[in-house]
């Protein structure tokens, strides 16, 4: 048990990342382009956690096969995360589905993150630390950009400050499924794992929070800056914490 809060402790880093953030947006009046702007730094700090923490790990160790199944299997997920946001927007916003699809992007990035820290932490107490680190401040354009876009679309403040402390949630879940069920399996079944959040990740980004980024209509020079710099960001801290 002992070892097992120890990780969890390590898992709750990334929601600081994600607190920080949110707690910026509302302390302060955020214009529509920069939501835009801020949106597409976090479409490009998680196409980088797939591509360079994620998709390197798994292919050295997973069948081609079975990595798709677990993508497919990631993409129905992500498809009913969709579902369920577009169903909470109705029952409780009325119709504000954009910035619930937003909250659930956020909320699949921290489940992979407690995923991530969980696993790597059953193998390696130092490769947990250093997963967890990375996503500190890497969560903080994710976590600014999901009340931002509640600011925007005048989710009241009770439900946005709430929206906010749900997401330590997702981190609970994902490391109490990396530490428990994956601490004695395979490193093939631990990177079979990690492909269902690829698939989740992926899909929820490219369908969900790109279009929502390009809502506010912020110029292309701006957004595509954006996504580069939260990749290249992302990718400079995980080298370096390696």
């Amino acid at each position: 048990m002992s070892a097992y809060l120890s990780v969890l402790a390590l898992a709750l880093l990334p929601v600081l990342g994600n607190l920080i953030g949110t707690a910026a947006a509302e302390l302060s009046r955020t214009p529509r382009w920069v939501i835009g702007a801020a949106l597409h730094a976090a479409a490009g700090v998680a196409v980088a956690l797939v591509s360079v923490d994620l998709m390197p790990r798994i292919l050295a160790t997973t069948g081609t096969l079975l990595f798709l199944l677990m993508f497919v299997l990631g993409a129905a997920l992500a498809y009913l995360l969709a579902q369920a946001a577009c169903w909470v927007s109705r029952r409780v916003e009325g119709g504000s589905a954009g910035a619930w699809v937003v909250y659930m992007a956020t909320a699949a990035d921290l489940l992979s993150d407690g995923l991530m820290t969980g696993v790597s932490s059953a193998v390696s107490p130092q490769l947990g630390l250093l997963l967890a680190l990375s996503q500190v401040v890497a969560n903080i354009p994710a976590g600014f950009a999901a009340l931002s876009n509640f600011r925007a679309q005048e989710v009241p403040r009770r439900t946005r400050l709430l929206s906010a402390a749900s997401f330590v949630i997702p981190v609970i879940v994902g490391v109490t499924v990396g530490f428990t069920l994956l601490r004695g399996a395979s490193e093939t079944a631990q990177d079979a794992a990690l492909g269902v959040i690829v698939g989740i990740l992926l899909v929820t980004t490219i369908e969900d929070l790109v279009p929502e980024a390009d809502k506010p209509g912020t110029k292309r020079l701006v957004s595509t800056a954006a996504f580069v710099g939260g990749f290249i960001f992302f990718a400079v801290l995980a080298s370096y914490l390696e």
